[in-house]
């Protein structure tokens, strides 16, 4: 069961949705005994870092996700929960995130041409750095939908996919249990869900 965690930011209606499609047993939760008790968790996330990751830590869920990551559960972030993941992040101050992956979160505007528009909204290729479980169902070049002005850099490392736009953005992460995609798997249509069939079966 895939644990989709509830801290009032989200789009969990089409998560819950998509993971319906694929035939994955999933269910939105706040609740520390049902995180607990399933197989991997997805952090999905829209809006202010600063004020999510308020939320995570005033909900108690930061410091429960943080223990679960450790003990190897599969964890997923998505768009603002896949850059929660990482140590910090520069969205209009620096606020500290959950430290499960090194690295920061920064202004796209740094690194696009001035003649881009902000938030990147759309459809754009995933280039891989690295071969992951994660998108053994997805291949080079294969789109999928963005809608984000902030982006994960510092982390090289751990860098599995990017995607051009202006510049190479960081598209997607991981090191060893803890996966987070910049995109929105739940709106990039049958890439998406293969996506998340593959997170189903880790």
């Amino acid at each position: 069961m895939i644990a989709i965690v509830d801290y009032g930011v989200g789009n969990l209606f089409s998560l819950n949705s998509s993971l319906e499609m694929i035939g994955a047993e999933s269910v939105v939760t706040a609740d520390e005994a049902v995180l607990r008790s399933a197989d991997k968790i997805l952090l999905p996330g829209v809006g202010a870092f600063e004020d999510a990751a308020k939320k995570l830590r005033e909900s108690g869920l930061a410091d429960l996700i943080k223990e679960l990551a450790a003990e190897g559960k599969p964890l997923l972030g998505i768009c603002l929960g896949m850059q929660m993941l990482f140590e910090r992040s520069y969205e209009y101050g620096e606020h500290e995130g959950l430290g499960l992956i090194p690295g920061s979160v920064r202004p796209i505007r740094d690194v696009i041409p001035a003649d881009y528009k902000i938030p990147h909204i759309g459809w754009n290729a995933l280039r891989f750095r690295q071969e992951n479980p994660l998108f053994k169902y997805v291949k080079e070049g294969d789109c999928v939908y963005f809608v984000h002005s902030f982006y994960a850099s510092d982390c090289d490392e751990f860098t599995v996919a990017t995607a051009e736009y202006g510049a190479e953005l960081t598209a997607a992460v991981a090191k060893g249990n803890v996966y987070g995609c910049q995109f929105h798997p739940e709106k990039s249509g049958n890439v998406g869900l293969a996506i998340l069939k593959a997170f189903a079966e880790l």
